[in-house]
């Protein structure tokens, strides 16, 4: 039996060898065949499944979006939709997130802001902030 090996499909795709085994567990890649020896071998198809799924988690979607993703694949002249929905919804979390990250900046641009960062007898203003949720202005 010819093929990829599990070794070989990581160093391609960057995906560590556990994660590709995790990936098989979930279903998100088939169970590949073997040698005589218990080996597994990957073919193309599974290559590239790889390296769609590593693409899709590098752009933040989570396992269960990029098992959707993967069954629409089966189906891609009626996906359209519903890729178009998932991705969007992707989108919507980054903005989410994003709002989140700035709300977390501006408060601790805020608190660094009132700590001179010296010395002057005074109990260190940052880590009173951090010990004190209710000092915070603002919720984040």
């Amino acid at each position: 039996m010819q093929g990829h090996s599990i070794g070989l499909l990581s160093k391609r795709t960057g995906v560590k060898v556990t994660t590709i085994r995790y990936y098989e567990g979930r279903g998100l890649l088939p169970d590949p065949g073997r040698t005589g020896g218990g080996q597994r071998r990957y073919g193309d198809a599974e290559l590239d499944r790889l390296s769609f799924i590593a693409h899709a988690r590098q752009l933040g979607f989570d396992l269960d979006a990029i098992a959707e993703l993967i069954a629409l694949q089966e189906t891609p002249h009626a996906a359209h939709g519903d890729a178009h929905r998932i991705a969007k919804d992707r989108i919507i979390e980054i903005r989410d997130r994003i709002a989140r990250l700035r709300r977390l900046e501006a408060e601790l641009v805020r608190v660094v802001k009132s700590c001179d960062g010296q010395s002057d007898g005074q109990p260190c203003r940052v880590l009173n902030a951090l010990a004190d949720h209710q000092a915070c202005e603002s919720e984040h």
